[in-house]
């Protein structure tokens, strides 16, 4: 071996365990997640693993450089309360997190720690950004609607029921967007419409007696805005609309694959793909008061059948060429 070999074969082995240290000291960035519904839910297993496919393709890989504390609340504000306390304990570089009712728990556990939500509803008017373009403040995220949609909602309960001129609005009266979605469908209720008021934080016993005692009269259709309740329990909801004979329109697909008649609403988990987008940008340093909440760019129509030939309806053909999705 001559001189000029040695000195590279010597260098290159010096050099070995400083790379191997090198890539074993990459830094490892910490992302918790508070999620509202319930871990077993297939919905939100689908949005977890959108989520985390993105940040992959991103770069960021768990046991390399990045972890991931999770949580589920379970829609039961002790348990959300417990999880944003020990979450923010933890103090990661991000967390990520869905709804109102969690967006809620944590702007008040913490005003540093940068929060991405894939899910609010006006979250100007929940009072968790300044404005749409500049946050302001260490939240940021992806919308669902606008309270406005409420609109759609009565136009496709009439389409699909002409005879109802009574309407029950199951809502959460304890959330901004409970009360910001009713408030919206009493604007936009045609006149002469009847409208009624279920309150979802009574619990299933109490809200079956109010949908009973409603369905008695006749004439009667049901909407059901987001909320807790019906993002954990939208089987118990849609069975309700069914056993006492009311049409009824949903917000989101997940209400029409567990019984309902029509769902109308954004793509929640598409949501979780540009939601993933802003993690990684404000883990390599931007601030999310300088990343504008941004609006679902599609929205999907989706019909129930099944469930329309046990409510004794004949679904008009225009409304099925317009739906997105028809379940047989």
């Amino acid at each position: 071996m001559n001189r000029r070999q040695f000195i590279v074969t010597v260098g290159a082995t010096a050099m070995a365990p400083i790379a191997v240290r090198a890539q074993q000291s990459e830094p490892v960035k910490r992302v918790s997640g508070l999620m509202s519904g319930r871990e077993s839910a297939a919905e939100e297993q689908a949005r977890l693993a959108v989520f985390i496919a993105r940040l992959k393709e991103l770069g960021w890989s768990e046991g390399r450089n990045l972890r991931l504390d999770i949580r589920w609340g379970a829609g039961e504000d002790e348990r959300i309360h417990r999880y944003t306390t020990e979450l923010v304990a933890l103090a990661p570089d991000v967390i990520i997190t869905d709804t109102t009712q969690t967006v809620t728990a944590l702007q008040k556990a913490t005003h540093t720690i940068p929060v991405v939500f894939a899910g609010v509803i006006d979250p100007v008017g929940g009072g968790f950004v300044e404005s749409l373009a500049r946050p302001g403040g260490n939240i940021t995220g992806l919308s669902t609607f606008e309270y406005a949609i409420a609109a759609k909602w009565l136009e496709l309960l009439k389409e699909v029921a002409p005879r109802v001129t009574r309407v029950v609005v199951l809502r959460d009266p304890t959330v901004s967007s409970g009360i910001g979605q009713f408030a919206a469908i009493q604007t936009v209720a045609p006149i002469g419409m009847e409208l009624s008021v279920i309150s979802t934080h009574a619990g299933l016993d109490d809200i079956e007696r109010g949908v009973a005692a409603f369905a008695r009269r006749g004439d009667g259709g049901l909407l059901a805005p987001a909320g807790p309740l019906g993002r954990n329990r939208p089987d118990a909801i849609t069975a309700l609309a069914v056993r006492y004979k009311l049409p009824a329109v949903y917000p989101f697909r997940y209400y029409a694959m567990a019984g309902g008649l029509i769902s109308y609403g954004p793509d929640l988990t598409a949501l979780y793909r540009p939601a993933a987008e802003y993690v990684d940008r404000i883990l390599k340093g931007e601030k999310p008061a300088d990343l504008p909440v941004q609006a679902p760019t599609k929205y999907e129509l989706v019909i129930n059948l099944k469930t329309a030939k046990a409510l004794g309806l004949d679904v008009p053909p225009s409304l099925l060429a317009r739906a997105d999705e028809v379940i047989e």
